[in-house]
């Protein structure tokens, strides 16, 4: 009975060293494990909640910068605009996906953790009046922290979200 005492404690241990985004063995790697969708999956999704994208080129290739893409969009993100869309009750309209031309990182648009989304009104004093202001990013666009621990950075002209999870979908 000791041992499997052990095992279980051992289990659980492992379980916590190793877990994405919580684990001290968390690594960059971690955010290519996420379940990634398909560009017809995330606009079906989108539909559904009644979300809204554009694109400057009319395109929706990956390798395209002036395109806007879904492809490899983690489906943690999607889920994050359904829940944002559902929680804000904002008409939503995406302008930037996972194509290339954004900044590079681990949580990046190109690794599927980030959505652009243009700037309204509803949408705006809603991250405003509903987040944690938490300073100006790096690059000095003030940014917002939801609830979820998800980064709302206002860059002018659009929202730049960072999804690490669906917002409590």
């Amino acid at each position: 009975m000791k041992l499997r005492s052990v095992f279980t404690a051992l289990a659980l241990v492992l379980g916590a060293l190793f877990a994405p985004g919580f684990g001290v063995l968390s690594s960059a790697s971690d955010a290519q494990a996420a379940t990634k969708i398909s560009h017809a999956t995330a606009t079906s999704m989108f539909s559904s909640r009644g979300i809204t994208w554009s694109s400057s080129g009319g395109c929706s290739n990956r390798n395209n910068p002036t395109c806007t893409s879904f492809d490899q969009l983690n489906l943690t993100s999607a889920q994050g605009a359904q829940t944002l869309r559902s929680a804000s009750g904002c008409a939503m309209n995406i302008t930037g996906g996972t194509e290339t031309g954004h900044a590079s990182g681990t949580y990046s648009h190109w690794n599927g953790y980030k959505l652009d989304f243009a700037k309204g009104t509803c949408l705006t004093n809603y991250i405003k009046n509903n987040f944690t202001y938490i300073g100006p990013r790096g690059d000095g666009y003030p940014q917002w922290q939801s609830g979820a621990g998800n980064l709302y950075a206002d860059e002018g002209n659009h929202w730049d979200v960072t999804f690490y999870n669906c917002g409590g979908c």
